[in-house]
């Protein structure tokens, strides 16, 4: 009998041996079928290298998509903090090993108490907006927590842990943060101000050493103690204590009684691929009537469609397309708050045909005719996407709206504080408590019988624009996913002016000139898209150079 039980103990572990054995050469086999600057496992494209190498390093040891992206959102938190935080919201776009997509939004919403008249103070052109009455109620961390607990693997603490770090020792400033300090000018806040100033009072510049001592300990609770450490506990005080200070009117009630949600995702069919978005109040259903007018133009589904003048007609189109998008973004609004379903008929493929029969192919016409309601531009915002080893898939994207947000910072927690609520400005006649501001942010995943490509942007207003180019470049016009997210773009704002990227096809500019579109000279271009691609084995992961991000994975 103890031969038997040996032999037997035997046959399983040579039967072991040969599954590790054929398991790691189909791994070598695909690593080696896929390019040098491609992965076999696992993949991040962040803001930033660093984010994007702790992400990766979360994967590795054996953490799930929705664990990376947290530890990657909370590194950009430090590396990027003027463009999102704790003191922000999200959005994520979670797609679990069996393929079902969902979302959790943690969008930051109206406190109780507001000013009644706030939306009179909404500027009439875009500029920054600073002030503590523009501040919602901060959901960031309850968004993480949502995801961890439906989606996460590794422990919560071990998320933070990396960023504590970063934060506590400090590190050199990195170029894209170095570029927005000079932005705190003297009628930013004092508490904000010191933080990125040194000892003589002198603002930090790019490669000074910069330390977030107060947030590495807000931080380190959160972490120790849950989510609630944020929103009830001693953090909550003294968050509501600073904000207070400053003029603002959030409470502790506010912070008390925020939940993020869990809804379904809305599907869109793009050719081969469903493209799966957030609902209102994000942006998605605006991405997806975008490329289903450009889908039904009529275009040859290769980069014939950029070539001599149908390349004119193709890119007059798409700013066509994207006025009476442009239209539209009044009607996206918090769903508790409007009908749910006015929105979604924006995604109908019937509805994109009765907007593209309204295109002219020789012309473009007054604001009047697309019915557009000026609004104000917004900017800020990032993104990270995230393909796992155990096929989860995730698309986050974070905020706390401009930079700096309200520029309203916490001393006491190390927290800056979003100013999100100045999102309503021109969108929306009135505000109610509770309700979320629309957004322009629409983190997706894509997904066919052969691929999985996740894909989202920062940029504000131009995240449409980032992401309805790269798609239609890479999935219709045949460039590599690298090349897409490159290729210079053009932006239409909210006065349906046509705004051009540098190094942007001149003959193309001109040639729209002469088509009757507006044209106006942009300062700045904000459009960054991070996008992860899963293909026959292979991982191609890019994070855009407009931010100087590059991806990590292994």
């Amino acid at each position: 009998m103890a031969k038997s039980k040996e032999k037997l103990y035997m046959c399983c572990l040579l039967l072991l041996v040969l599954v590790v054995v054929i398991v790691s050469c189909v791994a070598f086999v695909v690593q080696r079928q896929c390019a040098a600057d491609v992965f076999a496992s696992a993949a991040v494209a962040a803001d930033s290298a660093v984010c994007s190498q702790v992400g990766r390093d979360v994967l590795r040891v054996g953490g799930t998509a929705v664990d990376g992206a947290i530890a990657a959102l909370l590194c950009t938190s430090v590396i990027n903090p003027q463009s999102m935080g704790i003191g922000g919201g999200s959005i994520f776009t979670v797609m679990d090993a069996n393929g079902k997509v969902k979302i959790i939004n943690s969008r930051e919403t109206v406190p109780k108490k507001f000013r009644a008249d706030l939306l009179r103070e909404c500027p009439k052109g875009f500029q920054l907006i600073s002030g503590s009455q523009w501040i919602g109620v901060p959901g960031e961390i309850r968004g993480y927590e949502q995801a961890h607990r439906l989606y996460g693997r590794l422990p919560w603490a071990a998320l933070f842990q990396p960023t504590i770090k970063l934060a506590r020792e400090g590190f050199p400033i990195p170029e894209v943060q170095g570029q927005f300090i000079p932005f705190l000018d003297n009628n930013v806040t004092l508490p904000l101000r010191k933080l990125f100033s040194d000892e003589k009072g002198n603002m930090l510049k790019a490669g000074d050493t910069v330390k977030f001592e107060k947030l590495a300990d807000t931080l380190e609770t959160i972490a120790d103690e849950g989510a609630d450490a944020f929103y009830t506990g001693k953090i909550a005080e003294d968050l509501i204590r600073d904000v207070q200070d400053a003029g603002g009117t959030l409470s502790l009630d506010d912070l008390a009684s925020y939940e993020a949600t869990v809804s379904d995702a809305l599907s869109v069919p793009l050719g081969d691929y469903q493209m799966h978005v957030p609902p209102p109040p994000a942006g998605g259903i605006l991405l997806g009537l975008v490329l289903n007018i450009m889908k039904g133009s009529g275009f040859a589904p290769d980069s014939a469609a950029l070539m001599g003048q149908q390349k004119t007609l193709t890119y007059h189109r798409y700013v066509e397309a994207c006025k009476f998008a442009n239209s539209l973004k009044k009607y996206i609004c918090d769903p508790d708050f409007s009908s749910p379903e006015a929105a979604k008929r924006f995604i109908e493929q019937g509805f994109a045909d009765r907007v593209r029969s309204l295109i002219s192919s020789d012309r473009s016409y007054d604001p009047g005719y697309y019915n557009t309601t000026p609004h104000l531009d917004s900017m800020g915002t990032t993104h990270v996407s995230v393909i796992a080893e155990d096929g989860t898939a995730v698309s986050a994207t974070s905020t706390i709206n401009h930079i700096f947000g309200s520029r309203v910072f916490s001393p006491r927690t190390g927290v800056v504080l979003n100013n999100e609520l100045s999102d309503f400005c021109g969108k929306a006649d009135h505000i109610v408590a509770g309700q979320q501001p629309p957004s322009s942010m629409s983190p997706a995943v894509l997904r066919s019988k052969t691929r999985t490509l996740v894909i989202g942007a920062s940029g504000g207003s131009m995240i449409t624009t980032g992401m309805a180019l790269t798609l239609m470049n890479h999935l219709w016009f045949g460039k590599s996913l690298q090349d897409a997210i490159a290729a210079p773009v053009v932006y239409v704002d909210p006065k349906n002016r046509l705004k051009f990227e540098p190094n942007f096809d001149k003959a193309v500019v001109e040639a729209l000139q002469a088509l009757g579109h507006a044209q106006e000279n942009a300062t700045y271009f904000y459009n960054v898209v991070n996008a992860v691609e899963k293909v026959a084995g292979c991982i191609h992961a890019v994070s855009d150079a407009r931010k100087r991000g590059q991806a990590a994975g292994y």
